[in-house]
């Protein structure tokens, strides 16, 4: 089997509601750069990417033009075997995970078509079809969240991320914590995420201020050494997120003592291969896992949801069904949310096929080293600040 096209499109996916994070930072409609990589069988694969503007080093616009680098390697090449084919990209091109993680996605859905299995099968084999949800509340007023909370935990979520620091008021974070525990009462797991924008102050008072209560810490400063000092002063139990991203950051993190928890992202570290040896170390280092993505629609919570039910459910904390908090879906017909847990797709290969209508005009098409691109497709300008 050789690889004889790619074709990009580029889909603007609008959250139900808009986020807010902190540093100032929103997110509203955002682009999904949806990949499909044909062969000279029946046989094509699809991947997908969603970098969320100001957020990682990582832009839609910039997929395109790094695919274009990688057509070199791409065309011509067997796509079975994932790792072997993206250990040639890595050497070609330096960087660019997110890019990169889009064309590895569609490697293994190939893979696994070909092989006739659900994908699941090629990543460790099916461990669970009842994988935990968390439900992630944008920073707004405390009782806002707290209701928002409370009518997740009606709808059988018992696992809660609480966006803080958005107005940077470290009392106002304390009592985002303090009203979502009380909404949702003893037991559900709660946490509360600066996504790496807080300063050590800030953090330290807020967690010294809820440090009665059972929650979790998520990505407070920008740098490991902070985290550690705020961990230090407060003694709650610590995940990281933005700062782990490949495998010399989940060991620094885990020898500080700062990685109870920890968010594995398809797009940070480049796609299932990358990321599926990130999991095994995680494992063996004894850190619970979200498997999940920044963002994105039907084909990234396909790959994750794959890749969690293929991991023990005692190192697996939870994932992220991203297509349920954005339209339009790729794929309706893709897996959705039930009592706070979701199943990956059953069918071959990623079990889903993204819908053309939805899909649109693509705005790139790659084959035998020749490269045709729609001006004409709309892009957006960062509607995510």
């Amino acid at each position: 089997m050789k690889i004889t096209g790619i074709t990009v499109w580029i889909v603007p996916l609008t959250s139900h509601e808009t986020y807010y994070m902190a540093g100032g930072k929103t997110c509203d409609t955002v682009d999904t750069v949806v990949v499909r990589i044909d062969t000279d069988s029946a046989l094509v694969g699809w991947g997908e990417v969603c970098p969320i503007p100001h957020y990682l080093a990582a832009y839609a616009n910039g997929v395109i033009p790094a695919i274009a680098e990688m057509v070199p390697v791409l065309i011509g090449s067997n796509p079975i075997g994932p790792e072997a084919l993206m250990y040639k990209l890595d050497r070609h091109l330096i960087g660019h995970n997110y890019a990169k993680s889009a064309i590895d996605t569609a490697l293994w859905d190939l893979t696994a078509k070909a092989a006739n299995l659900p994908l699941y099968a090629l990543l460790g084999g099916k461990q669970t079809d009842e994988i935990p949800l968390y439900h992630s509340i944008t920073c707004i007023n405390p009782h806002e969240m707290a209701r928002m909370a409370k009518d997740a935990f009606d709808g059988g979520m018992r696992q809660f991320q609480a966006k803080l620091g958005a107005d940077n008021d470290w009392q106002a974070d304390v009592a985002r914590l303090n009203l979502i525990r009380e909404a949702v009462g003893d037991g559900p797991l709660v946490y509360g995420d600066w996504n790496n924008m807080g300063t050590q102050l800030d953090c330290t008072r807020t967690a010294r201020a809820v440090s009665h209560l059972d929650v979790m810490l998520e990505a407070p400063c920008p740098t490991l050494a902070e985290c550690a000092a705020v961990r230090s002063a407060s003694g709650l139990s610590m995940k990281m997120d933005e700062l782990a991203y490949d495998i010399g950051s989940l060991l620094q993190a885990h020898q500080l003592g700062i990685m109870d928890a920890v968010a594995l992202k398809l797009s940070k570290f480049g796609g299932l291969s990358a990321m599926r040896r990130a999991r095994d170390l995680c494992m063996h280092l004894g850190a619970r896992m979200c498997i999940e993505d920044t963002w994105g629609s039907d084909i990234t919570t396909a790959a994750v949801l794959h890749l969690a039910a293929s991991t023990t459910p005692r190192n697996l904390l939870n994932t992220c069904d991203l297509s349920g908090y954005v339209a339009p879906r790729l794929d309706p017909t893709a897996p959705t949310r039930t009592n706070g847990h979701i199943a990956p797709p059953n069918g071959v290969g990623l079990g889903l096929t993204p819908n053309t209508d939805t899909l649109g005009q693509g705005a790139a098409h790659f084959d035998r080293g020749q490269h045709a691109e729609n001006t004409n497709t709309r892009r957006l300008d960062h509607a995510c600040k």
